[in-house]
């Protein structure tokens, strides 16, 4: 009796080893995949954007600048990042370089409004507001490309964000059928420890982006054609 119960007990043994090997063996092969899928979508973002990616007084003109959202605050203003996005897109109009700008953001309920902060604050500073142009479902960089060209009907276009998120939002707007060129803001560098956290966090963005154009996603509301870019610029 004894005996029985040893060799089962050496055969859960051994089981348990086996089982263990195999999910060391998958967990590494997972790691691997997932390793060699991030360094492929950073190159894939950085090889798209190669070219397209220039200074505030290099960028050549265009119909519309593509501003992406970001935080707002509780107060409703525009964060910091998202102010300094912003600031670009109004001296691009200002100075003529862009007709009309077209901002993308986050519209989650009826207490978090990006679009309508970043109106808000382009208006306040001098931007007249029929040249500002509301995409309220913006939930992510491919939603905000994908609902530029598909619903407002935008193929060219200035895109204005943070340096390091611009290869991946430029990258994404040419895959998705705008002839984009980007412009990156510098200056929330002052703000170390939270660049350094975006920054890295793009290495799993690209990843993402590389599968959302893979599987060919549609936005995450799509509806009707808006024409809010065509009018715009009708009176630009």
């Amino acid at each position: 009796m004894r005996g029985r119960i040893g060799a089962v007990r050496r055969w859960y043994g051994k089981r348990r080893r086996a089982v263990r090997r195999h999910l060391l063996l998958a967990l590494v092969a997972g790691v691997v995949l997932l390793s060699g899928g991030t360094v492929a979508s950073v190159a894939w973002v950085r090889g798209d954007a190669d070219g397209h990616i220039y200074s505030e007084a290099g960028v050549p003109d265009a119909p519309i600048a593509l501003v992406l959202g970001t935080k707002v605050d509780a107060d409703g203003e525009p964060s910091a990042f998202l102010a300094a996005r912003l600031e670009i897109a109004r001296r691009l109009f200002d100075a003529g370089r862009v007709r009309a700008i077209l901002v993308s953001g986050d519209n989650m309920n009826a207490d978090y409004n990006e679009p309508a902060a970043m109106m808000r604050w382009l208006v306040d500073r001098g931007v007249p507001a029929q040249q500002v142009v509301l995409d309220h479902a913006g939930f992510d960089t491919y939603d905000s490309c994908a609902r530029a060209e598909r619903i407002f009907g935008v193929t060219r276009a200035t895109v204005v964000t943070q340096a390091f998120h611009l290869p991946r939002a430029v990258a994404l707007c040419r895959r998705l059928g705008i002839d984009a060129n980007g412009v990156g803001d510098e200056t929330m560098k002052r703000y170390a420890r939270p660049w350094r956290v975006s920054s890295t966090r793009e290495y799993g963005a690209c990843l993402k982006a590389a599968l959302d154009l893979l599987s060919g996603r549609d936005p995450a509301h799509l509806g009707r054609r808006e024409t809010g870019v065509d009018d715009a610029l009708r009176t630009g």
